[in-house]
């Protein structure tokens, strides 16, 4: 096993998120059965100021999860030198079977904690808690993907071997290399650059319709889901090629070095941030009709509107500064 500052802060963090989320997800199954907002009963009362402090833990310890996916792009990526053939978190996720799955383990929790911590807030706008079965709910789906992703990370990180051989970013992002990110890379690059700046365009259309007429918030949350998808491929087959400046190189995790500026972190953050907000005006719009949050309710939607559309819209202009004061040419 390697062991560095990063791994440690990975292994502590995770379980001790593991560990309080496990404990309100057992309180949350109890206020789902038992609450009752008419009852004056003592049980009814006892879950009131429960659900108070559970939420406030919940609360306090997701956006840990949420900082946790960098810190381990960060780690990985950092340690990567350790590894025959590694150049960057590419190389070192290949290491074992454990790395690439606690990845994507961790990008389902940052999305789902994402809405989460959104319900929580809207729930909280309401005297009556009109969320709070279905934020307790999904709580419930949180806490055992959180819990294979704690187990596969300590699996990954456990069996880090320094004389493993492993591929470098060149030959896992290459055309032939049989795996999706290979078949991205074999793509024609003109159809996956208008697709991309197309669902861009569509985002922002749909964002701006919701803010001017307030209808759309599903079609918004949805079209912000597929720009993600759309986004993280675009980045794979011609993004990271423009930045790089090698026809080449299609490495999504070398947009993460110093000698690219880092780039890679606020390309990531403004893409996660445009699907978290996105996807959450979409979650919000199923309960505009309870009466305690209407108001506040399209308000949260309408700030979060501006961040997923800000986040998309900044997320365009970079690639197109990139792509305009790049030395390569793909499109002729």
């Amino acid at each position: 096993m390697t062991l560095s500052p990063g791994i440690v802060a990975l292994l502590v963090s995770s379980l001790l998120v593991s560990m309080m989320l496990l404990i309100a997800a057992k309180e949350g199954a109890s206020i789902i059965r038992h609450w009752n907002m008419t009852s004056g009963s003592e049980l009814q009362l006892a879950l009131e100021r429960r659900t108070y402090l559970i939420s406030t833990i919940v609360a306090i310890f997701l956006p840990l999860q949420l900082f946790s996916l960098f810190l381990f792009i960060n780690t990985v990526d950092g340690i990567s030198h350790l590894f025959t053939g590694a150049m960057c978190a590419a190389g070192t996720l290949k290491v074992n079977r454990f790395g690439y799955p606690t990845l994507f383990l961790k990008m389902v929790t940052f999305l789902l904690a994402g809405i989460w911590l959104i319900l929580n807030h809207a729930d909280n706008e309401g005297r009556d808690y009109p969320l709070i079965r279905v934020k307790y709910w999904l709580l419930l789906l949180i806490v055992p993907v959180l819990l294979i992703e704690t187990i596969l990370q300590a699996s990954f990180f456990w069996r880090l071997r320094p004389d493993v051989i492993t591929s470098c970013c060149g030959a896992l992002f290459s055309k032939g290399s049989g795996t999706l990110a290979s078949d991205i890379v074999a793509a024609p690059v003109v159809p996956v650059a208008v697709a991309f700046f197309g669902i861009i365009a569509a985002a922002i259309a749909s964002g701006g319709l919701f803010l001017k007429t307030k209808r759309g918030a599903a079609s918004f949350g949805c079209i912000s889901g597929i720009a993600f998808i759309t986004a993280i491929i675009a980045v794979i087959s011609f993004i990271s090629v423009y930045i790089y400046e090698l026809p080449s190189h299609h490495c999504p995790f070398c947009l993460l070095h110093r000698e690219y500026h880092f780039i890679g972190y606020l390309l990531y953050a403004l893409l996660f941030s445009g699907v978290v907000a996105g996807a959450g005006v979409g979650v919000l719009h199923r309960f505009k009709k309870v009466a305690s949050i209407k108001g506040p309710l399209l308000q949260m939607q309408q700030k979060l509107t501006v961040v997923a559309l800000a986040s998309f819209a900044t997320t365009a202009l970079i690639v197109i500064w990139k792509m305009a004061s790049s030395t390569l040419r793909l499109f002729t």
